[in-house]
């Protein structure tokens, strides 16, 4: 497969689905209007206590329930009373999402998963092998997709980067994170996903043969600067053009 022919540089990413003040992130309804604007999808999956696989962001509830707590701790059945900001959305488990989406538009599922790989890796790969529509994984942990090369090699992955300035970690692992350097033993991507404000940059023209995917463009004015440094985009808050 020419991933340059593919969807992965086709067709604009909607990140964390299409949403606005009325229709919060990676929320079924933030996945539909993805779709009736023909936009791929980027959402985030985490695991739960029982093993459930859902589509969410953050580790902690507040930001989008307004709940104290942190997510893996809840089983499935917590889901329904926990509604997103201030709708009748609730928090999706990634079946969910599957059966709405369809095939419909593709799907750029990012692993959120900073700890031990393996369990959720592994359900991941169980769901998504039984999914017949275009989808790709992308982490920014290089273990993730190490394990997804070992025991999933036929799904496209790719390697999430940035500058991590705001991430709390110690230099040589925002070095090592930065720069990709685990990407030729461990996570071998086909495609890179870098931040927009850090390109062009030395380390993703070592990668000229992977499609370079920009997050998180918000703005035409950020799209005219970066569209000529990338291969795609992720995008919220505009209408980019197909």
């Amino acid at each position: 497969m020419d991933l340059f022919k593919s969807w992965l540089v086709e067709t604009p990413i909607a990140h964390r689905g299409y949403h606005n003040k009325n229709i919060p992130e990676n929320s079924i309804a933030a996945f539909e209007k993805a779709i009736e604007k023909g936009y791929a999808i980027e959402l985030d999956v985490q695991l739960l206590a029982d093993n459930t696989v859902v589509v969410f962001h953050d580790e902690s509830l507040a930001r989008m329930t307004g709940n104290d707590g942190y997510l893996k701790y809840l089983n499935k059945p917590d889901l329904k009373a926990l509604k997103l900001k201030d709708s009748k959305e609730t928090i999706p488990t990634l079946e969910q999402v599957l059966k709405v989406v369809d095939g419909r538009v593709p799907l750029l599922i990012e692993i959120k998963n900073k700890y031990k790989v393996g369990q959720l890796e592994q359900a991941l790969i169980n769901i998504l092998r039984k999914y017949k529509g275009e989808f790709a994984v992308q982490s920014f942990n290089p273990f993730s997709l190490g394990y997804f090369r070992e025991n999933a090699p036929e799904i496209l992955r790719g390697q999430l980067a940035g500058t991590f300035k705001t991430e709390k970690m110690s230099w040589i692992r925002k070095y090592m994170l930065r720069t990709m350097k685990l990407n030729k033993k461990v996570s071998q991507p086909h495609f890179i996903s870098y931040e927009a404000s850090a390109l062009p940059n030395r380390t993703v023209r070592k990668y000229k043969s992977l499609p370079l995917l920009a997050w998180t463009i918000r703005s035409k004015e950020e799209y005219i600067k970066v569209v000529k440094h990338c291969d795609n985009i992720i995008f919220e808050k505009f209408d980019p053009e197909i």
